[in-house]
């Protein structure tokens, strides 16, 4: 324990900031067809289906994403569904989900209604609705802080539900220029919108196919994509599907079509940097019951010697000297009167 302090000033503390990345690639082999679907958890509820990269059993298993969906109140396909004779539990359950996400990532009016995800992202300036959805809720373990704008990338292969999936051609979904055109009014922070090509995207915002909320891990994807021509060649699309059969169907029918996802994710590394300042004639001894001898300084050789220390750690410490955290020296510094040291000490948090 020291027995000698020195006060921090003004200037010798700092404070920065850190984002580092990591490509986190998803191959469809994984989401479907390495492990038969036992890496597939469905639950009683019905109301979304997990994602894992081993079977989900296995201590080893990770939980990658989540897929659900659902449709607003206000939707066609919610008053259609009703005259195709699906269970009314269905259409609670679908209805219900999108509301969840909805009033999470989307918020309320000042009526306190729950807002419906907008196509441009331009609440106040109305502009077409995404009011069927297909929802990708992304695992912290992927995802970490945030995921890195402009790096999401989601394809997906065409082919009708009633034929064999055709990964020869595919439809690539991205955040195209997110890193200078996002939006920040969610309650969860920045989103981007989400296209098909670079070349949709429009100045009146209608080419949009969804919704990529950063921070928090979350791809919104319109039904409506699934509906193009290049998806379907009998008259079974998704818009049919998303209305007609369950949550679990649903998303069995998505993750069938995933090829691959990729994107960058993000860890924010705060960090608290101090700079301890030891001046030529400040710590030149040591605190080490051993480094006196009989009343002598073993480290000197001559009595005419200057004194010196060799430290090897820094301890910093509370306004009432208790001890909080220490950095250790990579080697000891040699320490006399004729010398001064500046240790730069890093808490990473």
């Amino acid at each position: 324990m020291a027995t000698v302090y020195k006060t921090f000033l003004n200037n010798d503390a700092a404070s920065t900031r850190t984002l580092l990345h990591e490509a986190v690639p998803v191959t469809g082999s994984i989401i479907s067809g390495t492990y038969a679907d036992s890496n597939i958890k469905n639950y009683s509820a019905g109301l979304f289906q997990s994602v894992y990269d081993y079977p989900y059993l296995s201590s080893s298993a990770n939980h990658i994403f989540d897929i659900t969906c659902g449709y607003a109140n206000s939707s066609p396909l919610s008053s259609s569904a009703v005259t195709d004779g699906v269970a009314a539990s269905d259409i609670k359950d679908k209805i219900n989900m999108y509301n969840q996400m909805a009033q999470v990532l989307a918020g309320y009016d000042v009526d306190g209604n729950i807002l419906e995800f907008d196509q441009d992202g331009n609440i106040a300036g109305g502009g077409t609705k995404l009011d069927a959805i297909y929802v990708l809720n992304f695992a912290r373990l992927l995802a970490k802080d945030e995921i890195k704008k402009g790096s999401f990338t989601l394809q997906l292969a065409t082919g009708s539900t009633n034929a064999p999936v055709d990964f020869t051609e595919l439809l690539t979904i991205f955040d195209y220029g997110a890193q200078n055109d996002y939006r920040v009014n969610s309650p969860v922070a920045e989103y981007g919108i989400l296209y098909t090509s670079s070349t949709d995207i429009a100045a009146d915002g209608t080419s949009g196919v969804g919704l990529l909320y950063y921070q928090a891990g979350v791809a919104v994807i319109t039904a409506s994509v699934f509906d193009q021509s290049q998806f379907y060649s009998s008259g079974d699309t998704y818009s049919a599907s998303l209305s007609a059969s369950s949550i679990e169907t649903n998303a069995d029918g998505v993750r069938n079509r995933m090829y691959n996802v990729e994107f960058n994710n993000t860890t924010e590394l705060n960090s608290s940097v101090y700079f301890c300042r030891v001046n030529h004639n400040e710590f030149n001894y040591s605190a080490n019951p051993t480094y006196l001898s009989s009343s002598k300084i073993v480290v000197k050789q001559q009595t005419t010697d200057q004194p010196v220390s060799f430290p090897t750690t820094v301890g910093l410490y509370s306004a009432d000297n208790e001890l909080l955290a220490v950095a250790k020296l990579s080697e000891p510094l040699k320490k006399d009167p004729t010398n001064e040291l500046i240790l730069r000490v890093r808490l990473d948090y």
